[in-house]
């Protein structure tokens, strides 16, 4: 499962990261700067693109701030797809992604970005869960995880 993404630098814009205080998130990586979204982190978060803008919205709900919503970060397509979101309102976003990171540490190019969803919580707030797929085989062996994100227009 996915546990993090890296966006390129450049691909963030200055305001939004400055209004986000993005700053502890900044990394390099290869000598190019990038910012990196952890689940783990005290207060995660996703870059996502929702109507043609990039924004950032809560990371799934494993801090328990809703008691609604599921205590989890991702999400199975087999569950959207049979609607099992369809009354919580959810809508498809993009969740631009250059890297991801797997649990044992593996981190893997991502061309385009990852498949999410948006809710919101009981108070309204932004909330997005990332869909994952079985893993390919491919998937599995180089990073040994069961389930992989649905990535845009691209296949492990």
């Amino acid at each position: 499962m996915c546990l993090g993404i890296a966006l390129i630098g450049s691909e963030l814009p200055t305001e939004l990261v400055g209004r986000h205080d993005l700053a502890g998130r900044l990394h390099v990586r290869a000598g190019r700067p990038e910012y990196r979204f952890l689940y783990r982190e005290p207060r995660p978060r996703l870059p996502i693109v929702r109507d043609g803008v990039l924004r950032l919205a809560r990371w799934g709900n494993h801090t328990r701030r809703s008691l609604t919503l599921p205590r989890t970060g991702w999400t199975w397509q087999e569950s959207v797809e049979k609607g099992l979101w369809a009354r919580s309102g959810a809508i498809f976003v993009d969740i631009p992604a250059n890297f991801g990171l797997e649990r044992r540490g593996v981190w893997y190019a991502i061309e385009v970005g990852i498949k999410g969803l948006l809710v919101s919580d009981e108070y309204g707030r932004a909330v997005a869960y990332m869909i994952c797929e079985p893993s390919s085989h491919y998937y599995r062996v180089m990073t040994g995880s069961d389930r992989m994100p649905v990535f845009i227009g691209q296949k492990i």
